[in-house]
């Protein structure tokens, strides 16, 4: 069943017979934490949520608060919701992030959809199937233990059968969920572990799938918004009243019945015709203040140190008797600069706003989130906003799904009609929450037995995560400078340091930016792993031994190990080091390691993850090219192998890009990269050849595979290039220019010698 008009289909689904659910009240749920400070919400929805469903015709609904960005997940959610079941895999319908249907457990952000958010979908569902089985054991008058179960069949020894729907008839069953619920032990998997073709492909592959952008409904309009001049800033007295003026006259030429519609800075215009509302929206004659000089962001070194901050400390840990004199001391910093998620499609929604309610068709990555902003800028009661949740443009983080809701929300209240919007590529390049830059200044050493001795590590991270953009600019929420404690992810080293000192300068953000895949643990793991790179290199050791010899977490070295041997890691072995071949090119290996620790400090970990990485330089040009990337991660429990694989070739692709190539331009207004030539993302021709390894861990619990692998690329990238060309680079992207000033910069050196 397709959740359409979701409210109308979940409750119709209390009232049905021969029906079994297993629900939860929403007071007994965990609380989803806040997504910025100051909007949380205490609503509680008006029935109880329903993880399971399972209907008269043999086939089950599971619901789960996390929706599918293009990741598969809804594949393997079924999987989890099948095998626990002990039905057939098609039986299974998925429903995510539906506001009216689904549980809300908070943004799909982290990888943390099987790790956290399906372990209630899981115990929902073998709640369902002890009941059963019990059912049929005291009917039949046997032993519960003597039961099996396949394909939805119980049978027993004597050869009775009876399939889960027999049970249902007459009634309908209704079951508290119990977390206590025992789930199937590895031994016993038939689904999990297998690798079972997404189920939304087919859809997408002959164009019959349905995305946001596709929505239409009756008496729907069109609109296009028109953004300030300020672009990609969210922050500071000027958002939300620098509009001096309309001309609306400028637009009645195009068609009859346009409409503008005005509220602080934000401005649109509507049409019956989509091409009309195009063409009004490029022809409106709108004055605005200009705005402030935005602070000078070619020098992200500069900049960020300019910030105002207030230092949290994270970590201060100083071993008793580490008294041995030091050997060397290092003293580093790392720069990661502003990139973008740069969906491929820009953001779309519809929305259809009557007296009391409106229903919104959105992409959004965090529904009930999305609802809570939206009762705030609409002046309604979170029960009167509905999301219906779409699938969009992929996202790696916030991009503008939410915010073009809010548009659409916003123009259908002022015109009463249904409203579709969608951004032109500009608005979305413009103004979408960018991932943060990030500084790291990192001092540490060995002492005189080239052991590890201290690390002295500070972040600084200008980010919050950017409300949704109409609150702003109409002034229903305050542009004040925003700070979120979010610089902190992997901010400990995973190496054994036995003296410590962890801090993260929180500060606001400079420009509108959010989380992009990897949040701040990418740039800070591209610290930690670079610096134990030289390291290694100071104590003369192999730098995956050295790796190995200073982890304490087994399953770390594990990994190492498993990525180094399948890679062909020969310890020792150095690359060009600066010297070309007879081609003029220069060859280089490295390797990283990290384990991405989300959620508020201290956190908790996900997968575990490797890169070893082979590539080349041309001397001549800068210009790198990578020849082979072998990753290896252990997720834990993996539910689908092949959705796991492609979750890390696609995070080894978009990291190539991002560490080689990416970097948002800015000038005294805000952002300058607004169309695909401005912005470089790596091409088809690019892509190496990828190897992925797997490590076998079906007896422990899932951790998740979004973005673990993404952690450890820029230092593997970095530690490669080092041997390479034998300098360090520690300013992303390592474009080719960067690279060659480096040798120009090293070859001088040389020559003065």
């Amino acid at each position: 069943m397709s959740f359409a008009r979701p409210k109308e289909q979940l409750q119709a689904l209390f009232g049905r017979p021969d029906t079994l659910l297993v629900t939860r009240s929403p007071g007994k749920s965990p609380k989803p934490p806040p997504r910025q400070p100051g909007i949380a919400s205490d609503y509680l929805q008006p029935y109880d949520d329903i993880f399971i469903a399972m209907l008269p015709d043999g086939s089950v609904q599971a619901f789960n608060g996390h929706v599918d960005l293009g990741t598969g997940v809804r594949t393997a959610l079924a999987q989890v919701v099948a095998e626990e079941l002990d039905i057939d895999f098609g039986c299974v319908d998925m429903v995510l992030g539906h506001t009216s249907a689904t549980p809300n457990q908070g943004p799909t952000i982290a990888s943390a959809t099987l790790q956290i958010s399906a372990v209630p979908l899981r115990q929902a569902a073998a709640r369902a199937r002890h009941y059963l089985v019990a059912k049929a054991a005291e009917q039949w008058g046997v032993d519960v233990g003597s039961l099996s179960v396949s394909n939805g069949l119980i049978s027993a020894p004597d050869g009775r059968s009876a399939p889960y729907r027999s049970l249902l008839k007459g009634e309908q069953i209704r079951l508290e969920h119990d977390a206590q619920t025992p789930t199937k032990p590895a031994s016993r998997y038939t689904l999990i572990g297998q690798s079972i073709p997404r189920v939304d492909i087919p859809a997408k592959a002959t164009g019959r799938l349905v995305f946001v952008h596709d929505v239409r409904v009756p008496g729907m309009w069109h609109a296009r918004v028109v953004r300030p001049p300020y672009v990609g800033r969210d922050s500071g007295d000027f958002v939300g009243k620098s509009l001096i003026s309309i001309d609306e006259s400028s637009v009645a030429h195009i068609a009859p019945g346009i409409r503008v519609v005005a509220i602080g800075d934000f401005v649109a215009v509507a049409a019956q015709r989509e091409e009309h509302a195009i063409k009004a929206a490029k022809a409106l004659k709108v004055t605005w203040q200009p705005p402030p000089d935005l602070v000078d962001l070619s020098d992200l070194d500069a900049a960020l140190r300019s910030q105002p901050y207030q230092e949290r400390l994270l970590l201060e840990q100083e071993q008793v008797g580490a008294e041995t004199p030091a050997g060397a001391l290092l003293e580093r910093s790392y720069v990661w600069p502003y990139q973008m998620h740069a969906s491929v499609g820009p953001s779309c929604s519809v929305a259809d706003y009557q007296e009391g309610h409106v229903r919104v068709w959105s992409g959004s990555q965090n529904p009930h989130m999305l609802r809570v902003e939206l009762g705030r800028l609409l002046e309604l009661d979170e029960g009167e906003v509905e999301i219906i949740r779409m699938e969009a443009s992929g996202c790696y983080g916030r991009n503008c799904a939410d915010d073009v809701c809010a548009d659409a929300a916003l123009v259908s209240r002022a015109i009463g009609r249904p409203v579709r919007v969608q951004l032109s590529r500009e608005q979305e390049h413009g103004w979408e929450p960018k991932g943060s830059a990030q500084l790291i200044d990192v001092v540490g050493g060995l002492d005189e037995r080239g052991e590890l001795r201290s690390y002295d590590f500070t972040t600084r991270y200008p980010s919050n995560d950017a409300p949704t953009l109409a609150l702003l600019l109409t002034g229903a929420t305050s542009a004040e400078p925003r700070v979120l404690e979010m610089g902190d992810r992997t901010a400990v080293p995973p190496y054994a340091y036995p003296n410590m000192r962890i801090a993260c300068h929180d500060m606001a953000a400079i420009v509108r930016s959010a989380w992009l895949r990897g949040v701040s643990a990418l740039p800070n793991s591209f610290a930690h792993d670079s610096f134990i790179d030289e390291l290694a290199a100071e104590a003369g050791q192999d730098s995956v031994d050295f790796r190995v010899r200073n982890l304490k977490d087994e399953r770390a070295r594990d990994v190492i190990l498993a990525t180094a041997r399948h890679a062909g890691w020969q310890a020792g072995r150095q690359g060009s080091r600066g010297r070309p071949d007879a081609e003029g090119m220069l060859h280089g290996r490295g390797v990283a390691y990290a384990r991405y620790t989300h959620s508020r400090f201290p956190g908790f970990g996900a997968s575990w993850n490797a890169w070893v990485i082979d590539l080349s330089v041309n001397a001549a040009t800068g210009r790198v090219t990578v020849t082979r990337v072998v990753v290896g991660q252990d997720t834990g429990m993996i539910v689908n192998p092949d959705g796991v694989r492609h979750q890390i070739r696609g995070n080894i692709i978009q990291m190539l890009s991002r560490t080689l190539k990416e970097e948002v331009a800015f000038n005294k207004r805000g952002v300058v990269d607004l169309e695909w030539g401005a912005y470089p993302i790596i091409s088809f021709t690019d892509i190496p050849p990828i190897e992925v390894v797997l490590v076998d861990r079906q007896d422990e619990p899932p951790m998740g595979a979004g973005e673990s692998s993404s952690v450890p690329a820029p230092a593997a990238i970095a530690n490669a290039l080092f041997d390479a060309t034998g300098q360090r680079f520690r300013t992303a992207p390592f474009t080719p220019d960067k690279i060659l000033r480096a040798l120009e910069k090293a070859g001088a050196a040389e020559a003065l010698a």
